[in-house]
């Protein structure tokens, strides 16, 4: 019953993105959804940016093991991002009219860094992706009692969320988030209400937590390398997360510019209150079963929760549950596997193909949306690292080498296109460098060294030209009179 009960809540699922799809007519309604989306869409998409596979398994696995310590990158870094983008995007870049954040480095500094940054952007959705699709995996193994192994979920769940985001784009992807934000947030209350029903209510399980340290934030003691790696954490997530196509293309698909900044404010807060849901029900379980659950934790603690509600609720709670829980990992994965692939189809092959229609540019963004799912299955399937670590590890990349030129090129009049390069070469080059060559772990987190190192260079880029006269910055208003290649989409 559970698995046919899932299986017609994903036919409904994929028909309401294929009629989404029958709206788009052109690249502009792939990409940002044409800019006509209202408040409670854009609010519904930017709290299904983060509200997925990590939010459900990674996040509540991790509290329940480490505490709010272990959590510092998300919620707290990530929801943090997400008003910082909204507040930067929406005054910074929405009036722009661009269809990506390849197309502001090309149009501030030059093709080399629009491909160079688009490159690494790319490069860091293969980690977040793959954890939504490994999740996938994981659900289909368990409704299944084991009859679909997790590499087969995979391969399921990759084939249903392409079916409909290769037709319909961010169309598609914004109409369903609003769809299943409805569904995560009833059926996970649901269940959160259920289980406190088990515990005698949510105040004993949030006073066994406090007692056991689970709600201990900020590091203990003064020892200034551990602060060091905590805030490290959460600023790869909060930082490293803005030069991101995905948070992009769903703020700027508001109608307007304070549409865009409240959706995301909203869909910020949102997100931060509700990512506490599926902790407090996989903490729950280590009081309703403490020595099944414990053993759990130890071994595998993304289970936690999936198995807690398939042992200790009725059919019912298990249909809405994993209901609601593949309604955000789809509504996370579909915009996660869009926005790359439209990244590398504007801001690499565009270029190299500057005559093609809109229709036919149109096409070679949906091939190069199922190039890139292929690439991330292929990753899921032969990766052994939980579905928190690969979200943590996914932005060090964008960090190093893509936040300095974004953050700089908006705010500093100087910034240039040397100085941008060599913030991208100096930051990820000695991030990869620390990376490979320190065995142990390193005291500083490798990606904050690249982050001190591209800001340094693009200092040193930008003013040592200029200062000899061989290189003049581009002047104030710049950005504002070269729209990106003008988007006749």
């Amino acid at each position: 019953m559970l698995t046919w009960f899932v299986a017609a809540y994903l036919f409904v699922s994929i028909g309401i993105g294929l009629t989404a799809a029958t709206r788009v007519k052109n690249t502009k309604d792939y990409a940002i959804a044409g800019r006509h989306l209202p408040l409670p869409v854009v609010m519904a998409t930017v709290f299904a940016t983060w509200f997925g596979a990590e939010a459900v398994f990674g996040v509540s696995a991790t509290f329940v093991k480490e505490g709010l310590n272990g959590v510092a990158a998300d919620p707290f870094g990530a929801s943090m991002c997400l008003v910082i983008a909204g507040i930067f995007f929406s005054t910074q870049l929405y009036k722009l009219n661009i269809l990506t954040l390849g197309d502001f480095y090309r149009m501030r500094y030059n093709r080399s860094v629009e491909i160079l940054t688009t490159i690494a952007i790319v490069i860091s959705y293969l980690g977040w992706v793959s954890a939504q699709i490994k999740a996938l995996g994981l659900i289909f193994n368990m409704i299944t009692n084991g009859a679909v192994s997790e590499e087969a979920g995979m391969i399921l769940g990759t084939a249903i969320v392409l079916t409909y985001t290769t037709l319909g784009g961010m169309l598609s992807v914004a109409i369903l988030d609003f769809v299943q934000m409805i569904v995560v947030i009833g059926g996970l209350l649901y269940i959160g209400n259920i289980v406190s029903g088990m515990t005698g209510g949510v105040a004993p399980v949030i006073e066994h937590a406090r007692a056991a340290g689970k709600l201990d934030f900020f590091p203990k003691g003064a020892d200034i390398w551990i602060w060091i790696t905590f805030l490290g954490g959460w600023m790869t997530m909060m930082l490293g997360s803005i030069p991101q196509q995905d948070v992009f293309q769903r703020i700027t698909s508001a109608k307007s510019a304070k549409i865009a900044l409240w959706g995301s404010i909203l869909g910020a807060s949102v997100y931060f209150c509700f990512t506490f849901v599926p902790m407090f029900i996989a903490y729950s379980a280590t009081l309703i079963d403490p020595a099944v659950f414990g053993k759990l934790v130890v071994e595998d603690s993304q289970r936690v929760l999936p198995t807690l509600v398939l042992q200790h609720t009725p059919i019912i709670a298990q249909a809405i549950f994993f209901g609601a829980v593949l309604s955000a990992i789809m509504s996370c994965s579909s915009a996660t596997l869009l926005a790359p692939s439209v990244t590398f189809a504007e801001n690499v092959v565009r270029g190299y193909m500057p005559h093609l229609t809109d229709k036919g540019f149109l096409r070679v963004m949906r091939i190069c949306l199922v190039c890139f799912a292929a690439c991330v299955l292929l990753y899921a399937l032969n990766s052994e690292n939980s579905i928190f670590g690969m979200v943590e590890s996914a932005y060090k990349i964008t960090l190093a080498g893509a936040f300095i030129p974004l953050v700089c090129g908006a705010f500093w009049k100087r910034a240039t296109s040397q100085g941008a390069l060599a913030a991208i070469i100096g930051g990820i080059g000695s991030w990869i460098l620390i990376e490979v060559l320190v065995d142990e772990e390193s005291l500083v987190p490798p990606q904050l060294i690249g982050l001190a190192i591209s800001a340094a260079a693009m200092v040193i880029g930008s003013l040592i030209p200029q200062k000899f006269g061989k290189t003049p910055s581009k002047p104030s208003g710049y950005l504002h009179e070269h729209a990106a290649r003008p988007h006749q989409h």
